[in-house]
């Protein structure tokens, strides 16, 4: 809602940015069967502002079939209530990319939020 991406503004303005390069934390998986990330999912989202300081916008993609799914948000994953939707889901898959961000540079802003995908030669 727009209240909570204030509030998230807000909040975002007043913790400190440190000098260290931390990095955005990524959490991925690669099967030879289709697996349910489910179990991974909700601990990844908690450390995306909650226990860690990535707070900054979460992003998922993995495919179903041969079809490209994604999912951003500026919102943090402990908070989204998109990426809760997803938790709750039996999703199974055999390629996923989830990110959550902590921004040390560029704005917080679905621009800024991985994974990013492009089309090659008509594939996803």
């Amino acid at each position: 809602s727009p209240q909570q991406h204030q509030q998230h503004q807000h909040q975002q303005q007043q913790q400190p940015r440190s000098d260290l390069s931390l990095g955005c934390q990524l959490l991925g998986m690669n099967c030879a069967d289709p697996t349910e990330f489910a179990l991974s999912w909700p601990s990844f989202c908690e450390r995306g502002g909650l226990t860690d300081v990535h707070a900054d916008g979460w992003g998922l993609a993995y495919y179903q079939g041969s079809s490209l799914r994604q999912f951003h948000d500026v919102e943090a994953a402990s908070s989204s209530a998109l990426a809760q939707f997803l938790g709750t889901q039996p999703i199974e898959t055999r390629n996923m990319l989830a990110h959550i961000r902590y921004a040390t540079a560029g704005e917080v802003d679905l621009a800024n939020v991985h994974p990013f995908s492009r089309e090659m030669w008509g594939i996803n």
